[in-house]
């Protein structure tokens, strides 16, 4: 499996949306406020999709100027791995 968890990063929220591989999503779509404890709520979700696909998934997100600099942050200090696009 290749676990990816992907971020649609706005003004002080993100939409969330796992996938166990390609075109297998996992739970459903929800939204994140970028405050410490809906990101501590989000680490939980990985490592809970950790749990089931045997790997940590990495992190896909947008480059939005400085809206997505608190997630990038937080997934840093907790040594989470992540892609930024742009």
């Amino acid at each position: 499996m290749n676990p990816v968890v992907s971020l649609d990063v706005a003004k002080g929220e993100s939409q969330v949306q796992a996938f166990l591989d390609q075109f297998k999503p996992y739970g459903k779509s929800s939204s994140m406020k970028h405050i410490k404890e809906e990101l501590d709520h989000f680490l939980e979700f990985l490592k809970e999709t950790e749990e089931v696909t045997g790997q940590m998934p990495i992190v896909i997100l947008e480059s939005t100027g400085h809206y997505h600099s608190p997630v990038i942050q937080y997934l840093e200090e907790q040594g989470i791995p992540f892609h930024i696009s742009y």
